[in-house]
């Protein structure tokens, strides 16, 4: 690092480390200990949160304000610990910012599911659509007001520039990585018979997950009539409406929502399955996918969105709104099984191709360029 920007001050806003979207922040905080030795850096967590770094010139602090809040005591109260912390930069992983803090800001635009996809679940409408407008406000504003903004894939940087043309010279892209395969030994998990063939997801049910299209394609994959479906994920809202939906199909038995299972539990449904199948209508990288490449199952994906860019020739896409080209994409990779292991063979490469020590060190960059130009002013 040169000496021009050596021991300079940076807050990272880490609120979100515990939440589904926050694998992206603590493998960045993760690395950003292995390879910046000579900023300091102030870590903002929640009050409960027990993470600890391991590097002397990084610090965790609580920060108990909501995630999400136009609360004018929390607006105040964040903003006015921002300032006395006088960061020469704060890095928020989220859209959801103190709007009354003027400092240098880096903002992660993840994704813009939330813009395009609704999800209130149990929230009264006339609040969640209040909610809404301050999101979007929020999302406005955040990416307006920063020096940088930070995406996770290309498609997410060119789709945000099509919303504010303003974002297009001062966004970077910094692609996520699969975790390493399961260490831990396989156990099959109750809830699958012997030599049974199946088709698995892994992960939530929000709307946008389009889960319905996968229950509607199972019983036109013909050539496998004995096939079944296991989604896995938390038990929460969404799941219980998907459940009800499935109770309505004549082939609700083929269908298996089991919540939670334990890792050595994933590790043997990834391994075990005939296909790993994400329908997702949007998302900003697309995880599940790589997660499922590095513990050998082959993908069948939807084409939308990031999706293409992430999984490369490593997965079969099909159109996430046609039922029969879903089922299709799905009965080719079942009947052919040469073209089944080069998939396998194909995902486990691509995989390779993205690293988190890689986005650690290009988001430091973006810090040096951001703070560079603080210099020269």
């Amino acid at each position: 690092m040169s000496e021009n920007v050596a021991k300079m001050h940076i807050v990272i806003d880490a609120r979100i480390r515990r939440a589904s979207t926050g694998r992206y922040i603590d493998r960045l905080l993760e690395h950003l200990q292995n390879i910046d030795p000579d900023n300091r850096y102030t870590i903002l967590v929640q009050p409960d949160d027990g993470w600890q770094p391991k590097a002397t010139n990084f610090t965790a602090i609580a920060a108990p304000y909501p995630q999400f809040s136009f609360n004018p005591l929390d607006q105040f109260r964040f903003a006015g610990q921002l300032y006395s912390l006088k960061p020469d930069l704060v890095h928020f992983p989220m859209n959801q910012q103190p709007i009354l803090y003027f400092g240098k800001v880096v903002t992660s635009t993840l994704d813009l599911t939330m813009l395009r996809f609704s999800r209130p679940g149990k929230t009264l409408l006339p609040i969640f659509w209040l909610k809404m407008l301050g999101y979007r406000f929020l999302f406005w504003y955040s990416n307006r007001r920063s020096k940088a903004i930070i995406t996770i894939s290309h498609f997410v940087q060119e789709d945000l520039a099509k919303r504010y043309r303003f974002t297009a010279k001062k966004t970077t892209t910094t692609h996520c990585a699969s975790e390493p395969p399961l260490t831990v030994a396989t156990k099959k998990p109750d809830f699958v018979t012997k030599n049974e063939n199946f088709l698995l997801y892994v992960g939530a049910a929000f709307p946008h997950k389009n889960l319905q299209l996968l229950v509607d394609a199972l019983p036109q994959i013909e050539s496998n009539p004995n096939l079944k479906l296991i989604m896995v994920g938390k038990k929460e809202h969404y799941y219980e409406q998907l459940e009800k939906y499935i109770l309505r199909k004549p082939y609700a038995d083929r269908i298996v929502t089991p919540g939670f299972v334990t890792d050595a539990e994933l590790k043997w449904l990834y391994q075990h399955c005939a296909a790993y199948v994400f329908p997702s209508l949007s998302e900003g990288f697309g995880l599940p996918g790589l997660e499922a490449m590095v513990h050998g199952a082959p993908v069948v994906s939807s084409n939308a969105t990031c999706l293409p860019e992430i999984y490369g020739d490593a997965a079969l896409y099909f159109n996430p709104n046609n039922i029969e080209d879903t089922a299709q994409k799905i009965e080719r990779v079942l009947d052919n099984k040469d073209f089944r292991r080069e998939l396998i063979a194909r995902g486990h490469e691509q995989a390779k191709k993205f690293s988190w020590r890689t986005m650690a060190e290009q988001t430091l960059d973006v810090y040096t360029s951001v703070l560079n130009k603080r210099r020269r002013l």
